[in-house]
């Protein structure tokens, strides 16, 4: 059983569209499953990440050509991760690195970024997205190392007000939107994997901000107050993240979950395969996207591991269900061939 998990970023779902409050959504659904392939803005909380040994880490749009057939999945034992960071590099780069080096066991090399990598974050029509500049100049300069995977370590734009008002109330966040922006036009270039990992840049002199999480805020958001530099997420999901090459393809894949009212290029290509699609009722986003009379339609999370487990032993979900319904018997139907001749048409 292989399954997809994808709770897209900056669209402010209600489970996961945080700091890494998909882990475990994640894991459970990983537990019904052999392989479990998701992207990164489900299982990043900063520098936590809880997924599972048989999860992949797949960046967005190296997803969303996986589900149309276009490439294949090479799983692999690990990857040499280049980190790449404007100048100058801060100690925090380097000691994520080290930790990573240290715990994990990875592979890495950090570079400090010729041209300044530089990311704006900015809504529009209630949807987190954003400006990337110095992506091409990133792409000329790494494609000079050898290397497996690459983890981008900047700062973000954000607007003061839009910040505070996130870290105080909750809501959109305001980061993971030009987050997926970046990834996708450099991963689209590099046909590697790609994940990016904010750097903080509040200094002291800016009481409010630097001290904004000298409080308890809403669990969701939790993971950001008790980490340092929010990279360490993403080494260990980089770490494994299969490649493209000959491997798993779309043919592997035996369902889709989602949140409601959220239809994009992985839903189409899933209707496209006849792949079942389950979508959360639960799972809230800011879209009301019109989805496919074809979508399984469940409450929750708990509910959805119920059609797995269903799928995955070959038995009808309406067969556990309470009343059953009667099984319909069609009559036989008459129809005449050129002869005259009554033909039965059976059932």
């Amino acid at each position: 059983m292989i399954g997809v998990l994808i709770i897209p970023t900056g669209i402010g779902a209600e489970i996961g569209g945080h700091a890494g409050d998909g882990n475990p959504v994640a894991k459970l659904i990983a537990s019904c499953c052999d392989k479990l392939i998701t992207h990164p803005n489900v299982v990043n909380a900063s520098d936590i990440n809880e997924m599972t040994e048989n999860t992949l880490y797949v960046e967005g749009s190296i997803l969303d050509r996986f589900l149309e057939g276009k490439i294949e999945l090479k799983e692999i034992k690990s990857n040499k991760i280049l980190v790449v960071a404007n100048s100058p590099i801060t100690n925090d780069t380097i000691n994520a690195v080290s930790a990573a080096r240290a715990t994990v066991g990875i592979d890495a090399e950090i570079v400090e970024l010729e041209t300044s990598f530089e990311m704006t974050s900015k809504f529009e029509n209630n949807i987190a997205t954003g400006e990337v500049t110095g992506w091409r100049e990133l792409i000329k300069q790494v494609k000079e190392y050898k290397f497996d995977a690459l983890a981008i370590h900047s700062s973000i734009d954000v607007d003061r007000d839009v910040l505070i008002n996130y870290y105080k109330k909750g809501g959109l966040n305001p980061y993971g939107g030009v987050e997926a922006k970046a990834s996708k036009l450099i991963a689209n270039e590099l046909n590697k994997p790609v994940a990016h990992a904010p750097l903080e840049d509040v200094t002291i002199e800016d009481e409010e901000l630097y001290y904004i999480y000298d409080r308890v805020i809403d669990p969701r958001l939790a993971p950001e107050a008790i980490s340092n530099c929010y990279l360490h997420s993403v080494l260990k999901g980089l770490f494994k993240a299969p490649r493209i090459g000959n491997g798993l393809s779309v043919q592997d894949v035996d369902f889709l979950i989602t949140p409601i009212n959220c239809v994009g290029r992985p839903h189409k290509a899933c209707l496209e395969r006849n792949i079942p699609i389950i979508a959360v009722k639960e799972n809230k986003t800011c879209l009301n996207d019109e989805m496919s009379d074809e979508f399984i339609i469940v409450e929750n999370y708990l509910e959805a591991v119920g059609i797995i487990q269903a799928m995955k032993i070959g038995i009808s979900p309406k067969s556990v269900c309470r009343p059953l319904a009667y099984t319909v018997v069609h009559k036989p139907e008459k129809i005449s061939n050129k002869n005259n001749k009554n033909i039965v048409l059976k059932n």
